[in-house]
C-alpha cells in the first residue's frame, strides 16, 4: 500500500518549520520511503520570538498564539504544495507542532499549532497531538522518532538525532531510547551572543580551549545519571543550562568549545559497549556540525562505533519524515509509539486527528 503524506516538524532550536512530502510504502509489514519534496521555511524574527516566549503567556493569549500559529502553518503547508504542484497528492499531514511545554511528571505535554486550524485552511486531513495519549499512559511521551527509525532506517546500531536537543536510540532486542542533553539550542544561543546565527561547522567551537571547571559543572547535573526512560523539556537548556555560562569570564569561542565537549562526552556516555563493529546514524542539524561529530567520531572509535552522517535531506528532515509515517499509522490504526521507548504502560496509537475536507 502507497501513502503520500505531509510531516510538518518545529524544533526548540527555531530555525523554521520543516515540511516533508514523503512516499510511503507498505508491503507485507516491510515499510519503505522516499523523500519527493522538502523545504525549511524559516521562521521570521517576529515568529521566533512569540514561539520562544508562548510559556510565558496568559491563558488566553496563549490560546490564540495557538490558533494563529496553527493557521500560520496551515498557510506554510499552502505555499509548500504550490510551490512543489502537490495539489490533489497529498493524502495526510502528521503535525507534531512547536513544544512549549513537557512535564510528563504531571501527565502533561503541550505542543502548540491547532491542528483545526491547519485542516481548515488545507483543506486535508490532520493528526496531531502526537504525545498526549503516551502521557496519559504515564509514558515520557518522548522521543517519539523510534517507530520511524525501526520501520524505515535499517540495521544500524544507534540513532543520535542532534537538534534543540540531542537524543538517541539502541536498535537492541529491547528497543530504547531517551534525551541525552540539550544541544542545538544552547550553542546557538552561545553563537547568537557574537551576531551570527549559528556556529556554521562549529568553527567558532574549534578555534576555542575547554574550559575545565565548566565542563565538570555541566557533567555535573543528575539528570545524566538517571535511568531511563527519561525525556527532557526546552526549558533545561534555557533555563538551567544557559544561565551557567554566566558564571564564566570567558569568550564565545571557548563557552562553544566546552559545550561541545559536553554534548560529545554526552552522548559517548549514552552509547554502550557491543562486540564486533557498529554504525551511529548521525542526524538533525548538528549532524552538520563538523567540529562536533569529529569529536564524536574519535571519542566512540574507542567502542568500536562508526559515526555516519546520511544525505543532506534525511540529515534536515528526518524527523519531519517520521511525522508523516506517524500520521498514517494513525490512519491505519497502528501503533505508532513504542512503549519500552518512553516508559507508558502500553504502546498506543496516538494523535489527534482531524477532517479539512469534504466526503
Amino acid at each position: 500500500m502507497v501513502y503520500r503524506a505531509i510531516g510538518l516538524m518545529s524544533g526548540s532550536s527555531l530555525d523554521g518549520l520543516d515540511i516533508v512530502f514523503a512516499e510511503l510504502l507498505e508491503n507485507a509489514g516491510k515499510w519503505s520511503y522516499e523523500i519527493l519534496a522538502a523545504d525549511c521555511y524559516e521562521y521570521p524574527a517576529e515568529w521566533a520570538t512569540r514561539l520562544k516566549n508562548a510559556a510565558e503567556l496568559n491563558a488566553r493569549d496563549y490560546q490564540l498564539l495557538h490558533t494563529e500559529y496553527g493557521h500560520y502553518t496551515g498557510e506554510q503547508v499552502n505555499q509548500f504544495i504550490q510551490s512543489h504542484n502537490l495539489q490533489y497528492k497529498v493524502g495526510v499531514i502528521g503535525s507534531h507542532g512547536h513544544t512549549t511545554f513537557h512535564e510528563p511528571q504531571n501527565k502533561m505535554t503541550g505542543q502548540i499549532g491547532d491542528a483545526a486550524a491547519i485542516a481548515a485552511a488545507t483543506l486535508l486531513p490532520v493528526v496531531s497531538d502526537l504525545r498526549a495519549l503516551d502521557v496519559a499512559f504515564g509514558g515520557e511521551g518522548a522521543p517519539i522518532v523510534p517507530i520511524g527509525e525501526k520501520l524505515l532506517l535499517g540495521d544500524y546500531s544507534y540513532f543520535l538525532n542532534i537538534g534543540g536537543i540531542a537524543n538517541i536510540s539502541h536498535n537492541s532486542e529491547k528497543y530504547v531510547a531517551y534525551d541525552i542533553c540539550a544541544a542545538n539550542r544552547v550553542l546557538n544561543m552561545l553563537a547568537q551572543e557574537t551576531g551570527k546565527e549559528y556556529d556554521a561547522g562549529g568553527e567558532m567551537a574549534r578555534s576555542g580551549n575547554v574550559i575545565e571547571e565548566l565542563l565538570e559543572e555541566l557533567n555535573s547535573f543528575d539528570y545524566y545519571k538517571r535511568p531511563y526512560p527519561k525525556s527532557l523539556a526546552n526549558s533545561f537548556g534555557i533555563d538551567t543550562i544557559y544561565p551557567i555560562f554566566k558564571k564564566y569570564d570567558a569568550s564565545n569561542r571557548d563557552l562553544l568549545r566546552t559545550y561541545t565537549e559536553h554534548i560529545a562526552l554526552q552522548v559517548s556516555d549514552a552509547v554502550d559497549a557491543r562486540e564486533g563493529e557498529q554504525e551511529l546514524l548521525a542526524t538533525g542539524g548538528g549532524a552538520l556540525n563538523t567540529f562536533l561529530i569529529e569529536r564524536l567520531q574519535k571519542l566512540l572509535k574507542k567502542k568500536n562505533v562508526t559515526v555516519v552522517v546520511p544525505d543532506e535531506n534525511l540529515v534536515k528532515y528526518k524527523e519531519a519524515l517520521i511525522m508523516a509515517l506517524i500520521a498514517v499509522l494513525r490512519w491505519r490504526g497502528e501503533y505508532n509509539v513504542i512503549s519500552t521507548v518512553t516508559g507508558a504502560k502500553r504502546a498506543s496509537i496516538g494523535g489527534a486527528l482531524w477532517l479539512g475536507g469534504e466526503e
